[in-house]
This record gives structure tokens, sequence and C-alpha cells, in this order.
């Protein structure tokens, strides 16, 4: 039985107009002069540290480009929102909002720390390096509408139409695999600083194999973290068993990633297959 609820338009609105407040306060604050960058950052940027004036702008641009970024990551999101509930059918729904907040929180500790970490990972993440495999670019764009049917279709479902009943003790079920999706995807990050969104030999960085951190259990941490704790628990934590399907589609194109960029890894990457001997596994230990 569908649900009654409309939108809340205005409600909506009013949400969107304080949070374009709130970038516009981002957007002062980025040009403020107490806004600081430590220069250590730049050691590895290719910027020469003996180039004063060159580390003196990029120093003074890095917090803008941060704060257009983060811009950019509202709007998104708010976007995101938006279409989320209008699908939804309703916007007091109370296992869509969970789920936006976990999500929200999860992402910002972890860009936030990644930022101190590793601040250029996360630029080179935010685009696709030369060399990119051609198979790789197919496999992320079917991955990604994977990933936008499980939520579109838990909001068709447990928001909007109520095809499926899901008992409510499953969503700390959920709660608890997506906690460990960020605490495992950071980490892996953390210790990785190659870790871009597509599979490539990063010639132009050195590329070389990295064994600390999550990588002396498994050759893959982050694709285990993505298995198992950002595509199955959405369902879960949504409240729609039909979100299932695009969930386990999801899975199974990570896991032929996982098979083609370990294949790629141990034909071009020196080293890896010395570290394919001693790091058996490639996503769960013991097992596979």
């Amino acid at each position: 039985m569908g649900h009654s609820v409309r939108p809340d338009i205005a409600a909506v609105s009013r949400i969107a107009f304080d949070i374009g407040r709130a970038i516009r306060a981002l957007m002062v604050y980025a040009r403020s002069p107490i806004v600081a960058v430590p220069l250590e950052r730049f050691k590895q940027s290719g910027v020469p540290m003996d180039d004063t004036n060159e580390v003196e702008r990029a120093t003074e641009r890095a917090p803008r480009r941060l704060a257009l970024r983060i811009a950019l990551g509202v709007v998104s999101m708010v976007v995101f929102v938006a279409v989320f509930f209008l699908i939804a059918g309703r916007i007091d729904w109370l296992a869509g909002w969970a789920y936006l907040g976990l999500t929200v929180c999860g992402q910002g500790v972890s860009v936030l720390y990644l930022w101190r970490k590793d601040p250029e990972l996360l630029r080179r993440r935010a685009e696709m390096g030369e060399g990119t495999k051609t198979w790789d670019k197919a496999c992320l764009g079917l991955f990604g509408t994977a990933c936008m049917a499980i939520v579109l279709v838990a909001a068709l479902d447990a928001g909007r139409f109520g095809w499926s009943a899901m008992p409510v003790w499953l969503w700390p079920v959920g709660a608890v695999p997506y906690a460990f999706f960020f605490v495992l995807i950071t980490w892996a990050m953390a210790a990785n600083t190659f870790f871009e969104k597509t599979v490539r030999i990063q010639h132009d960085r050195g590329h070389r194999v990295i064994d600390s951190g999550p990588y002396r259990f498994v050759r893959h941490p982050g694709y285990l973290a993505v298995l198992v704790g950002f595509l199955l628990p959405p369902p879960l934590l949504l409240g729609s068993w039909w979100a299932m399907i695009p969930a386990f589609v999801g899975a199974a194109l990570l896991i032929v990633r996982t098979v083609l960029e370990d294949r790629t890894l141990r034909r071009e990457l020196p080293g890896y297959k010395d570290y394919a001997q001693r790091v058996r596994y490639r996503l769960v230990p013991g097992v596979w």
C-alpha cells in the first residue's frame, strides 16, 4: 500500500536556501587570510620548494580549491537529497534521513582525515588519470549505475509504494557494516597514496606496491570495504528487499573488477607478483 504523504516542497526549499548561505560563508572563509596550509604538503606536489613565490601562491590557492570542492559537493548532495525524497514521495521517511545522516557523517570524517593525511590523493581521486584501462571505464559506468539503482529502488519500494516489508531489527545489522565501510576505506586510502578511483599503472608518480596497513591482510581492502559495507547494507538501512537486486549486481561487478585489476597489477606493476605470494587473498582472508 502506497504512502499518501506528499513532499513538503517549502521545507526542501528552506533547507536548500540555508545550505546556499552556508556555501557563501564557506567561500568567504576561503578568502580569509587566517586559512593556512602547511608547506610540507607541497613537497610531493612537484612545486620547487626554493621557489618561494610559487609556493606562497600554491599555499594561498589550496584552501580556495578545497572550499570550491566542498561547495560543489554540498550542491550535489542537495540535488541528490531532493531527488531522493521526491522519488520516495514523502519527506518524513525516517529511514531515508537516517541513511543520509550516516552517509554524511561517515564521508565527512573520512574526507577531513584524508585532507590532513594526504590532500593530494583527494585531488587525484576527483580526476581520471592518464592511462586508465578502457575496460575499467566501462566497469565503473555499470557499477555507478548499480549503486544509484540501490537507493532509487529503495526509495520507490520502502518510501513510496511499499512493495516489500523488512523487519526493523535489520537496521542495526546494516548500520554496523556501513560504519565498517568508512573505517576500512579510510584506512586503505591513508595507507595507499596510489588509491585512485580508476585502474591504471601510475608511471607518472612512481607507482609501487603498498604492503602496509590493511594491505598486510588482503590485496584489495578497499574493495572488501565496498563489498561488505557499501553495497549490501543500504537495502537493510532503507528497509527494501527489492534494493538487494541492484546490490548483488554491483557486488558481481566489483568481483569482476577485482579479478581484472589484480591481473593487471600482476602483469604490469613491478613487485606485485612477489607481494601476491606473501598476501595470498584478494578480498576475504582465508577464502579468496
